[in-house]
């Protein structure tokens, strides 16, 4: 994994090794909830290929759960019903997971998902990294 950097109030752990060099953030706002997000991504020879996205969200609709769920349902445009998720124990909230998307609750109104390419990271891989994405901490003092 390579060295960890700052996304939103968030630390992203080191992300896994052999993905596109290329990193971009973004910053957006889609149905009332602000987006930030950083993607990692390749060159092809038809172009470029999403390796890794990360996506910190805030807004009132993400109060929990079931919210971040409905937005995400929206904002990819596809379900995600139960026999396609499970859960997802993230050490700062609640979350859900398929083989190539977790999502959790940070804190009502703050939700994070990460996907992937699954040809590029395994679920295991996705889990991990996920894991090692937390709030940044206040200096104490």
């Amino acid at each position: 994994m390579s060295e960890s950097a700052m996304l939103d109030g968030f630390h992203i752990g080191g992300v896994p090794e052999g993905l596109g060099g290329l990193v971009s953030d973004f910053a957006s706002e889609w149905e009332d909830v602000q987006i930030t997000s950083r993607v990692w991504e390749r060159q092809t020879a038809d172009g470029h290929r999403v390796d890794l996205r990360v996506h910190v969200l805030r807004g009132q609709r993400l109060a929990d759960l079931d919210g971040l769920r409905d937005f995400l349902v929206d904002y990819h445009e596809r379900e995600y019903d139960d026999s396609q998720t499970t859960e997802f124990p993230h050490p700062e909230g609640p979350g859900l997971a398929t083989d190539a998307q977790v999502f959790w609750l940070a804190e009502p109104g703050v939700g994070v998902t990460v996907l992937v390419d699954p040809e590029r990271v395994d679920q295991a891989g996705l889990f991990a990294f996920a894991g090692g994405i937390v709030r940044q901490r206040q200096p104490a003092g």
